[in-house]
C-alpha cells in the first residue's frame, strides 16, 4: 500500500474524525498533517493491508491524545460546579460536562472505551474487573448520560431507546 492510496481512500473520513474529537479546525489541520506524516514514515511497517483503516485511525487517536496532553499543560483546571467557570467555558460540550460528573467507576469505563477507543476486554484488564462487569458499567453509564441529555438538552428517545432530535440546551446553546 502507498501513502497516496491511503490519502485517496481515507483523507476526508480521517479529517472529520479528528475534527469531531478536537472541535478546533486549526488544531485539526495540525493533527491531520502529523498523522499523515507518521503514516508516510511508517507505512512500510504495516504487515496486513486489510488492517490499514484501523492502523491509521489508531495513529490519529494517538496524535489527538498527544495534542490534548500538550494543551493540558497550559490550561487551568476547570471547576464545572462554579457558575462563573461554566459561563467562561460555555464552548465545552455537555457531553464533556456529563462525563466529568459521572461517578468514577462509570467515568473510567467511558474514558477507556469511548474516548481512548479501547475494547471492552482491554478495559476489563486495565481495571482488573470481569468483562461482564465492564458491560454492566458501560450500560449503566450510558443510561445516566442519556438521562442527563434528556433532562438538560431536551433530547428525546426513539423506540430503541436512542437519543434523537435537536438539542434545546440552555447551558451550551447548541
Amino acid at each position: 500500500m502507498e501513502t497516496q492510496k491511503v490519502w485517496h481512500n481515507f483523507n476526508e473520513e480521517l479529517f472529520f474524525f479528528i475534527l469531531k474529537k478536537v472541535k478546533n479546525e486549526s488544531a485539526t489541520n495540525d493533527i491531520f498533517q502529523n498523522t499523515f506524516l507518521k503514516i508516510h514514515k511508517k507505512l512500510h511497517q504495516l504487515e496486513n493491508d486489510e488492517k490499514v483503516r484501523a492502523w491509521i485511525f489508531q495513529i490519529a487517536r494517538n496524535e489527538i491524545a498527544n495534542y490534548f496532553n500538550k494543551e493540558s499543560v497550559y490550561l487551568p483546571s476547570v471547576n464545572l460546579q462554579n457558575e462563573t467557570a461554566l459561563e467562561k467555558y460555555q464552548s465545552i460540550c455537555c457531553f464533556d460536562k456529563f462525563v466529568y460528573e459521572l461517578p468514577d467507576i462509570y467515568k473510567k469505563i467511558i474514558e477507556l472505551i469511548y474516548i481512548k477507543g479501547l475494547k471492552q476486554k482491554e478495559a476489563a484488564e486495565i481495571l482488573e474487573i470481569s468483562l461482564t462487569n465492564v458491560k454492566a458499567r458501560t450500560r449503566r453509564a450510558k443510561d445516566i448520560l442519556k438521562q442527563k441529555f434528556n433532562e438538560c438538552c431536551k433530547y428525546e428517545f426513539d423506540k430503541d431507546g436512542k437519543l434523537i432530535g435537536e438539542s434545546n440546551c440552555s447551558i451550551c446553546k447548541s
